[in-house]
């Protein structure tokens, strides 16, 4: 397969399966049934370089619970990728982007996720989330309030929609005709 790489930065899409394996025949005994799977892609220049697919580490409480965890863990992944990129820019190397930022655009579908991800309040069903989640705070930008181009190492959060949402095929069942389209998106066809 030949990538045709585009001029622009990394994008994250993000999946979480809530609960998917839950088994009523087997919860009694195997508490991982319970467990959420979370999946993402990251995408530089158009092209996918890093993704994963694994059960979530502790039981999320709800749908948007799984996903703001999802969406913590892949940022971490791209956090790091993007300082590897500034450190390549400011040595001199190479990099395939037209702009002087590194910059992440994260998508993600479920509503309550994105708000979270974008207003940082706490409330008390999910003050828990704060020690181990809230990472990557500092890195998250308004893009209602903020000029563009954004400033150097920033993710901004954007909605996807469910159907359009290339990670699913990293968390769940798809039809073929979905799968394929999925696919088909990640690299670049």
């Amino acid at each position: 397969m030949i990538f045709h790489p585009k001029a622009e930065s990394f994008r994250v899409f993000v999946d979480a399966d809530f609960s998917g394996n839950w088994s009523k025949d087997s919860a009694e005994w195997d508490t991982d049934t319970a467990r959420s799977r979370s999946g993402f892609v990251i995408t530089y220049a158009g092209c996918p370089i890093y993704w994963g697919s694994k059960m979530q580490t502790e039981i999320a409480l709800s749908t948007m619970e799984a996903e703001y965890i999802a969406a913590s863990e892949s940022l971490r992944h791209a956090l790091h990728l993007m300082a590897l990129i500034t450190e390549l820019k400011q040595r001199h190397f190479p990099v395939h982007t037209q702009t002087t930022t590194v910059h992440t655009r994260l998508y993600e579908d479920n509503s309550g996720a994105i708000e979270l991800l974008k207003v940082a309040k706490l409330r008390p069903r999910t003050k828990h989330l704060n020690i181990k989640y809230h990472h990557f705070r500092s890195a998250i930008i308004d893009l209602r309030i903020t000029v563009q181009p954004p400033p150097e190492g920033t993710i901004s959060v954007h909605k996807i929609e469910t159907e359009c949402q290339p990670a699913d095929m990293l968390t769940k069942s798809l039809s073929p005709p979905l799968f394929k389209k999925h696919r088909l998106y990640i690299n670049g066809w």
